[in-house]
Order: C-alpha cells, then structure tokens, then sequence
C-alpha cells in the first residue's frame, strides 16, 4: 500500500511537470510571434489621429448667479397686516397683490381732507362773486377801488387754499393706496418675513417678503485680464455665445445657454480680472440665485483647424512637440506650433498635418526613432473624440 501511494504521486509530479513545459513553450511562441511582428524592443503606445475641422474657441471661467431683479417687499405706511395675500415660493406678475395694511385711518383722512377742499372751494365761489361785485362798483364809484383789490387778493389767497387742499388728497390718497401692496416686478416670493396681524412699520429694514426675478437670470464672471482682446473683439463680431455648466464641470450639457450682456468698462487691479455679465433664459430653472456654476463664453471660430487631443501635446525646453506614429510603427518627435488648447483640444497651427497618427499615451518612454506598438485603449478608460481605435498590432 505504501509503495502504491508512492508510485500515484511520482506520476502525478511528473504530469505536472510535462504541463508546465507545454505551457512554457505556447508563451514562448506568442513572445517570439510579438517579437516578429513588433520588434523586441516596440513600446506599446496609444494613439490618435489628427483632424482637421472648425473648432470654437472658449474661454472658461467661475461665476455666480444673480437674480435679474431683486425686491425687497416693505409696508410704506404704518398699521396693522390684516391680509396676505401670497404664499411662500409663488410665481407673481407685476400688479398682483401681495398683502393689504388696515385702510381705515388713512381713508378717513382722505376723506378729511376731500372735505377741507370742499369747504375752500365754496369760499373761494363766494370771494369771486364778491370781487365780480366790487369790480363793476368800482367801475361806477359806487365803492373805493382798494375794497375791489382787496377783494382780489382774498380770491388768490382762497386759490392757493384750494390747490393745498387738492396736494393734501392726493397725499391722503396715495398713502391710502400704499395700505394695497402689489408686486412691482415679476418673479418669485420667497420667505415670508412677517405673518397676518402683526404691525408693521415703513420704517422695518426687514421688509415682508423679498421677489426675485429667475426668468431671465443672470450669471457674473471673471476672465484674466489678458482675454481682454478676445472678448472685445467677440463683442465686436455680434453677441456673444455663453454656456452654464455646474460648477468644476469641464464637459457634458450646460446647465443653459445665454449671451454676453455686459462687459465691465475697468480691471480689477487687485485681481488683474475683468468682470462679465452674461443673461440666460433659465427656463428650465436649473440657475438658481447665488449659486457657483462654470461658465464658458465662445469669443471665436477656427475653421478647418488641425486637432489632436490635448494629451497628444508635450513640452520641452524648446518648446510643445509631439510624437508621430508612421506606417513603419516608428515614432518620431516632432516640433509643433500651438495655436490654442482647452481640455478637449488642441489646435495645431503647424508642424502636423490632418490624418497623422500621434501618440496620446505612452509618450514618456519614447525617443526619436523609437518602434512602438499600438494598443487598444484600456477597458472602460475614455477615448478622446480624436483618438483612433487602433487594431492590436501591425500598420492601420
């Protein structure tokens, strides 16, 4: 029995051993095939193939949402809140009313004061009778000419009478209306302030409710001094485009698009920026007021532009260069010139031409004349819009 054991291991090493060999010599002749194709020294590399076509030039920066109109809504009378007539976060037009303030005080001084114009307006009836009268005596000196001028200064002072009492009503009835509060913009409430009941003063910092107006909204940013030019020279050319992103986003669908709509008229020399308003819509109601977002402003067009991904691009001390992948799968450096680059492109204004393949990883292990082989771009790594999908091995 023990010999017996003895011989079932002895053969199973052996069996495991003749695997090991087999499997040795498969490995091997993928490694010699690899060698044959690629060269035993080919660097594996990703690439990508330069385009040519119109590429708009953005500029980047972070802004903040401002509501196009901002209200705080104050009582300019005194007395007690005896109607709201909003909720909280309702939509409300110019017009609508808000809240009302107890009238009865302020209608019955307009009322005092319509009949204090009633009152001088008879008076002042009589006193031009009377200086009719006098007027047609004196004529006849039946009666001394000074009773007729006095007379005649008794009606002007009874008309400057009368057009003070017209200013009272028109005081009355203006504080009488302002016990009506009514929206004077567009947009929506926010948090109630101040409840039904309470006495409410004109002299109240807080207000009852502040209304902002979010369609359209506003976003302000800031660009570095030295894209002056640019922006400028977009204005120029029309409105300028503007996209909202949220904020650290540099790519996928803006929150909403806009225009340009001012461009402050100094730099902040603090900050070396300048400041930018752009409007938006907002009819979806994704920008919200003091809210961050990214915001990027289209300042031109390059047409038939040469493109090549951003990683593509690599500098040295005499300045950006590339790699270029020819049909001998050898890699050669060459010097570019860079005309602009954001974070999905860069655009090359000479040194390259549209179709070339370029090296967009890989390019750190590489010298001039290196041989490379294309590898397919790892499972689940992006692939830039420029980049090529490359067959595993040999020339595309």
């Amino acid at each position: 029995m023990r010999r017996a054991g003895l011989i079932v291991v002895l053969l199973a090493v052996v069996a495991g051993g003749g695997w090991w060999w087999v499997a040795g010599r498969i490995a091997a002749g993928k490694a010699d095939s690899a060698a044959a194709t690629h060269g035993p020294d080919a660097i594996p590399v990703l690439v990508a193939t330069a385009e040519q076509r119109d590429v708009p030039i953005w500029l980047e920066g972070l802004g903040t949402v401002q509501a196009s109109a901002t209200v705080t809504i104050k009582p300019q009378v005194d007395g007690v809140l005896g109607e709201v007539r909003f909720r909280e976060g309702q939509d409300v037009h110019v017009g609508d009313v808000l809240a009302r303030i107890d009238p009865r005080t302020y209608q019955a001084a307009l009322d005092q004061a319509v009949a204090k114009k009633a009152q001088d307006n008879a008076n002042l009836a009589n006193a031009r009778v009377d200086l009719t009268r006098y007027t047609k005596l004196a004529a006849t000196a039946y009666t001394s000419a000074q009773q007729a001028d006095t007379q005649r200064s008794t009606v002007a002072q009874l008309e400057a009478q009368v057009a003070q009492d017209q200013a009272q009503v028109d005081n009355a009835r203006a504080q009488l209306s302002y016990t009506t509060i009514v929206a004077p913009i567009d947009g929506r409430t926010g948090i109630r302030q101040v409840d039904q009941g309470n006495l409410v003063h004109a002299a109240d910092t807080t207000g009852i409710v502040v209304i902002t107006t979010l369609r359209p909204i506003a976003v302000v940013f800031t660009l570095p001094q030295q894209q002056l030019a640019a922006v400028a020279a977009a204005q120029a050319q029309g409105t300028p485009a503007v996209e909202a992103l949220p904020q650290g986003a540099a790519e996928g669908p803006p929150l909403d698009r806009g225009t340009l709509a001012v461009l402050d008229n100094q730099v902040d020399a603090t900050t070396g920026t300048i400041k930018l308003k752009a409007s938006f819509p907002n009819d979806r109601l994704q920008l919200w007021p003091g809210g961050f977002v990214t915001v990027r402003l289209r300042v031109d067009t390059r047409h038939d532009a040469i493109v090549v991904p951003p990683a593509a691009v690599q500098r040295g001390p005499l300045g950006p260069y590339l790699y270029v992948v020819g049909e001998t799968l050898t890699a050669t450096r060459r010097s570019v010139a860079v005309g602009h680059e954001d974070l999905r492109a860069s655009i090359i204004d000479s040194g390259l031409q549209a179709g070339e393949r370029v090296v967009v990883d890989g390019a750190a292990r590489l010298t001039d004349g290196a041989k490379v082989a294309i590898a397919p771009p790892p499972a689940g790594e992006h692939v830039p819009e420029t980049a090529s999908r490359p067959a595993t091995s040999g020339p595309t």
